[in-house]
């Protein structure tokens, strides 16, 4: 039973090794950096301080094991206040916040959601931080698993959303 007991144990802190620490999120010079030492797909969660549903999303969708342990693989995680005041170099252009009313937007938030400034907006880059997809709204633990596989594993490229939403487990060997 002891050895049963240690068993589980260590399967358990295997199976969630990586979640613990949650998504590891970084600044857009971290993530550029170290995509300089290994190419990976970019997503940012774009968001604001007083956004009730990016808290919500914060606190559920970005802290589900699954979405952790895949973000963590397989993309630099980019956290972005779209109502920050500091500059960000980027691509060789500098993106500055621009006051707008009480409040104002960042430059850069505008830029990679198109101009669509809504809260939260998750946008999805490719490995040389091009757009891909900039997606506005809360999205649950499902809609958000299914939505990062279809970017991470590049059936963007290649599969219409329409047809792999509606083929969802069979695209992906029914690992969701």
């Amino acid at each position: 039973m002891k050895k049963f007991l240690v068993g589980l144990i260590l399967m358990t802190t295997f199976y969630f090794n990586g979640y613990t620490q949650g998504i590891n999120w970084m600044s857009w010079e971290e993530a550029v950096i170290a995509s300089k030492e290994e190419k990976r797909k970019f997503v940012v969660d774009v968001y604001t301080e007083w956004c009730g549903w990016c808290k919500k999303m914060d606190a559920s969708t970005f802290q589900d094991p699954e979405i952790v342990k895949y973000v963590n693989k397989y993309y630099y995680a980019i956290k972005f206040d779209a109502e920050q005041k500091d500059d960000i170099s980027l691509n060789g252009k500098v993106y500055k916040f621009n006051k707008s009313g009480k409040r104002g937007y960042h430059q850069l938030a505008a830029e990679i959601t198109r101009g669509r400034l809504s809260y939260p907006t998750v946008v999805f880059l490719d490995e040389e931080l091009s757009l891909i997809q900039s997606i506005p709204g809360y999205r649950d633990i499902k809609s958000f698993t299914m939505i990062m596989k279809y970017f991470g594993e590049d059936f963007h490229t290649s599969v219409p959303w329409k047809t792999y939403s509606r083929n969802y487990s069979a695209l992906i060997g029914g690992s969701h």
